[in-house]
């Protein structure tokens, strides 16, 4: 290749027998619009106040009566896949997301990252010129490659976004977030105590991002991706938020889902003839409800609406400032949800979800006393099936399932510039994968069929723009296939089979019904014996639209896929060994030695003077974890059990000086026992009548206590004051069989923590 094939000037002997030359900057245009697109975590239908509901959205209703509601609008029923199909505009199995991006099972449809052949919108608007922003909730990088050590290609800077502050993981402490800036893990700026909570911060950070951009290249338009971790669980929002929404919810759900039902058919949201479909199963009559069981789910809603609005608050914040800068007029402003409402919170609610992942289930008997914590630092609640299905109105099922109360989410377009009939509503069936292409579309672009060498899969959406001034017109998506965990559903011209699938039974055997939403949208009345032979075409049509964007092989493997994988390539040794070396960022949970439901040891060697005390190794937070730290000369270790912390402290000082300190823990049963140990010897046990098998969302540190405190004996990351050489943990290479109790445990929490 010539030194200068490419250069468009002349290059003689001297500049004066030269002519110079400047590549074109890369730019879409004077008119190019910004683009704003904020994504909620587990929304439901109708939880939006402009979607039917009486719940506190005045910002986001504020858009949508300036803009357009979108009123039949999907996405896939979990979170990476449909982040990845926002992003890509393709399919979620083709571009290797079939389920969170914690798995990969060895298939193409499952790598836990997004396909080098599926270019994202960071990438393709970057390319013609966009500065790009990712804030909030990415969880589309394998978990174990989401740590200071890496690989980083699958992390939101290697994927098109010039600038990211958010959190890596399905999920995230809204007080205590394990936060990443750009390619590195901070610490949050403030407290809880001091008034800090996690969507505050990431629009502050998107608007210093914003005011960066155009402070300094004003001609450049931004891309700003907000994916806040709200409403996922933990449910958590500032006190005055949850004072405001005490009392608000008293009528129940069923009252609740009625009026909100009655609201969307006054506003044409869905069709006058809908019927509001039945309570799901598990999910009983209001007024049958002891009160105790009232009192927690009036809770745990209470403090849900209370994170919406505050949520709906910051995002009122970036709309203000917009507008402040004259940007609102020309930025095309998305609002949507990943998927329905959630139904991890079970049928009573919890007020810590990983009691439930432990299959602890704490009655509302149990819980009452601890209302007064839900929606604060010390909760990490989910609210019961009863509120999750009114949140979806007027549809069936949940976050997970390819029925409509999975997959059927509100979408909002705001763009004063673009969109003339504000305050409308455009009902034609529209997919994930076409938001992408929409975009594309309004700037005047195409995705590239070749991105740095990679040829890319052809986009799988459409553009929505046209419905943008034909109310009437027909959708130009009428076919779209959905698949998770086995749960399948065919989407053809206003007709749908859907099929509910029991794990472990044969696909063969799964009981397919038939929908024709352009009457029934809520999927009320089961057509299958009355039209056979449409159910069997479109049962036939999944299969050809499964082979043709790689769904294929159907797996409904749960707890098989999740947790660490132990081998080569990854963190994880086979001989289940691990040598941490301080000074080290925090490491997330599935980059870590998983500690969970099983026997392990931990030796921390370590030089220190008399009185120089602090933490060796943290797991967990405050809600449940554990610690291993030296205080007032003694060892002790703290098994934080959701709130009951069972201790063991040393029954002599660790020495001045060099000494190898650690702890035994031997799991027996349901429960165990564990040993602080110095220099060799035990001295001082601890027994617990529970082992936790799933201890946190939150991963583990080194040398002090990342975020919320573990234990009650510290109140904040309290740091080794001694030298910390290394800490060694070596898990138990093998356990009893787990329970069917255990393994249904293991199945809800692989599933639930997207």
């Amino acid at each position: 290749m010539s030194l200068n094939a490419n250069y468009g000037g002349e290059i003689g002997r001297t500049h004066a027998e030269s002519t110079p030359w400047w590549p074109p900057a890369k730019h879409p245009g004077d008119e190019a619009p910004n683009v704003v697109v904020v994504l909620f975590d587990d929304l439901g239908f109708s939880h939006l106040n402009c979607f039917g509901s009486d719940m506190v959205t005045p910002n986001i209703d504020k858009l949508a009566s300036d803009g357009l509601r979108f009123s039949n609008f999907h996405v896939t029923p979990l979170c990476s896949p449909t982040r990845a199909a926002l992003l890509t505009g393709r399919n979620h199995h083709t571009v290797g997301m079939r389920s969170i991006a914690n798995f990969n099972t060895g298939y193409p449809h499952m790598t836990g990252r997004i396909s080098e052949n599926a270019t994202t919108m960071g990438e393709v608007l970057r390319e013609v010129g966009y500065t790009t922003f990712a804030l909030g909730k990415w969880h589309l990088c394998p978990m174990d490659e989401a740590s200071a050590a890496g690989p980083y290609d699958a992390w939101p800077l290697q994927r098109g976004f010039d600038r990211f502050y958010g959190f890596l993981d399905g999920e995230t402490d809204q007080f205590a977030p394990d936060l990443v800036y750009d390619n590195h893990r901070v610490d949050p700026p403030a407290t809880a105590a001091e008034g800090y909570h996690l969507s505050e911060d990431l629009v502050d950070k998107a608007i210093e991002f914003i005011h960066d951009t155009v402070s300094i290249r004003p001609d450049r338009p931004f891309f700003a991706y907000l994916a806040f971790g709200a409403t996922h669980a933990p449910h958590q929002a500032p006190e005055e938020y949850l004072a405001r929404h005490r009392g608000k919810y008293d009528e129940g759900w069923d009252v609740a889902r009625e009026r909100w039902f009655a609201k969307q058919i006054e506003l044409g949201l869905i069709p006058a003839g809908t019927q509001l479909a039945p309570r799901n199963p598990g999910v009983e009559p209001w007024d049958s409800l002891p009160e105790n069981q009232k009192k927690l789910a009036l809770a745990l809603q209470e403090a849900f609406g209370a994170f919406l609005e505050h949520t709906d608050a910051q995002i009122g914040r970036l709309v203000d400032e917009l507008d402040a800068l004259g940007k609102l007029d020309n930025t095309v402003f998305v609002v949507m949800a990943d998927n329905g409402a959630s139904q991890e919170g079970g049928p009573f609610g919890v007020l810590h979800e990983m009691k439930f992942f432990n299959f602890m289930i704490e009655t509302p008997d149990e819980a009452v006393d601890r209302i007064p914590e839900i929606g604060g630092p010390d909760s990490h609640a989910n609210y019961p099936w009863g509120w999750a299905q009114a949140g979806n109105t007027p549809f069936r099922w949940y976050k997970q399932n390819t029925h409509e109360g999975g997959v059927h989410v509100p979408f909002v377009m705001h763009w004063p510039a673009g969109i003339a009939d504000g305050g409308a509503i455009r009902d034609q069936f529209h997919y994930v994968t076409d938001v992408a292409p929409t975009i594309y579309d309004i700037i005047g672009i195409e995705a590239p069929a070749v991105y740095r060498g990679v040829e890319q899969f052809p986009i799988a959406g459409e553009s929505m723009t046209y419905a943008f001034t034909n109310t009437d017109a027909p959708t130009n998506h009428d076919v779209q296939y959905f698949e998770m965990f086995g749960h399948r559903a065919m989407y053809e011209a206003g007709w749908k089979a859907v099929t509910r699938h029991t794990p472990g039974v044969s696909f063969d055997d799964d009981v397919w019904e038939l929908y024709n939403l352009n009457v029934d949208a809520s999927e009320c009345n089961d057509l299958a014996a009355v039209e056979p032979e449409r159910l069997a075409q479109m049962i036939e049509q999944w299969w050809v639209e499964a082979e043709t964007y790689g769904v294929l092989p159907l797996d409904d493997r749960g707890v098989e896929l999740f947790g660490a994988r132990f081998g080569e390539h990854s963190p994880h040794r086979p001989d289940r060994r691990y040598s941490y070396f301080p000074p080290m960022a925090p490491l997330p949970s599935q980059s870590s030695a998983s500690l969970g439901g099983r026997s392990w040891t931990l030796n921390a060697t370590i030089e220190r003077e008399a009185g120089q005390g602090g933490v060796l190794y943290a797991l967990g937070n405050g809600n449940s974890g554990l610690t291993v730290f030296i205080q007032n000369d003694r060892l002790i270790f703290d098994y934080n059990v959701f709130g009951d912390h069972y201790e063991v402290e040393s029954d002599r000082e660790v020495p001045v000086g060099a000494s190898v300190v650690g702890v035994r823990f031997e799991r027996t049963g349901k429960g165990g026992h564990a040993s602080v140990v110095i220099d060799g010897a035990e001295c001082g046990t601890v027994e617990f009548p529970f082992v936790m098998r799933v201890i946190s969302s939150m991963g583990s540190s080194i040398g002090f206590d990342h975020g919320l405190p573990v234990s009650r004996r510290y109140s904040d990351a309290f740091p080794f004051e001694g030298t910390l050489h290394r800490v060694d943990i070596e898990l138990a290479k093998s356990r009893k069989p787990e329970s069917a109790d255990e393994a249904a445990a293991s199945q809800r929490a692989g599933m639930a923590r997207q």
